[in-house]
This record gives C-alpha cells, structure tokens and sequence, in this order.
C-alpha cells in the first residue's frame, strides 16, 4: 500500500515548473517555448544593488526563461569601446537577449546613473515589453516617468509590485 501513496505524493512533483537562468555571456536558448524575462536595470559595474538574486528567486517557479546581464565575473578593467572582445561580447549579449525577450523589466536604482538602462528603455520604450520600476532618488526620475507615460509603459513604485507585475504579464503570455 505504501508504493501507490509514495506515486501519489508524487506526481505533483513531476509537474513541477522551474524557471531556468541564462546569464551574460551564456548563448540564449534556441527553443523559444516559455516566456523569456529580461533582467535590465541598475547593475553600474556591480555597485548597485543585486536586486535580480530576489527577482530569479521570486519567479524560481514560473517557467520562464531569465535572462540576466549581472554576470559574475564582469571585470571593470574591460575598456567600454567596441574593440574590448570580453566589452563588445556583453553589449552584443544583451541586444540579443531585449530582442528576444517577451518582458524586460527595468530597475532604476536611487543613487544610481545606468545610462545603459535609459539607453535601453529607449530602445524599446515602444515595444509593449516594458516594466519599470523607477523610485524617488533615480537622477532622471522625471524623465523616466514622462517617457513612460508618453509610450504606455507600465510603472511599479516597489520591488514587490515589480515582482507582481512580472508574474502578472507571464500568466497573461502563458494563456495566449
């Protein structure tokens, strides 16, 4: 009797969904079957905070695809000019992953610049991919709030709401 109830017990787990994590400069999977959610914002060389690690956490179980550009081994030695292979390899790396990601989430971190965050907000302000979470303190707050009401880009005031909101647009991609 016991085998039946061990099979039982069981099966809910062999349903069980798991996100996986592709991070710079791993190559982007080439099977495009669940929701890709890109990581952008605030990283500044890695002198922001590592607000991903709570983000890949939150979405562990989602079933998605997580794109993060924090790599770990990120050297600021590395030139920012197109002829540094290890610089050009991140940049190529993460036009690759906004392109193909479904959601991009946008983190601009009081205290911070991340000029490459607004480059890339830019860059897809019009694309209907967009989640920003932008709180006081950001030195271009203004500029971020009015480009995304202009465009229709969604705006969270907390790290919970951006977690929220992220797993709101994955169901909703996840039922189409």
């Amino acid at each position: 009797m016991l085998f039946p109830l061990t099979l039982l017990l069981a099966a809910p787990l062999a349903h069980a969904q798991t996100s996986t994590v592709v991070t710079s400069p791993e190559p982007l999977p080439a099977a495009h079957d669940r929701p890709r959610v890109f990581l952008g914002g605030s990283i500044d060389m890695g002198n922001a905070p590592d607000w991903q690690k709570g983000m890949i956490e939150a979405l562990a179980a989602d079933n998605v695809v997580i794109l993060n550009p924090r790599r770990p081994d990120w050297n600021p030695k590395w030139r920012p000019e197109a002829d540094e292979p290890e610089f050009r390899r991140q940049v190529e790396w993460e036009l690759g992953a906004l392109e193909s990601a479904d959601v991009i989430v946008l983190y601009f971190s009081p205290g911070s610049q991340s000029p490459i965050s607004l480059l890339e907000m830019g860059l897809h302000a019009r694309g209907g991919k967009l989640i920003v979470l932008c709180p006081p303190g950001y030195w271009r707050k203004g500029n971020v709030d009015i480009t995304g009401a202009r465009y229709g880009i969604e705006q969270v005031s907390s790290l919970p709401e951006l977690i929220v909101a992220v797993k709101r647009r994955v169901a909703a991609i996840n039922r189409k």
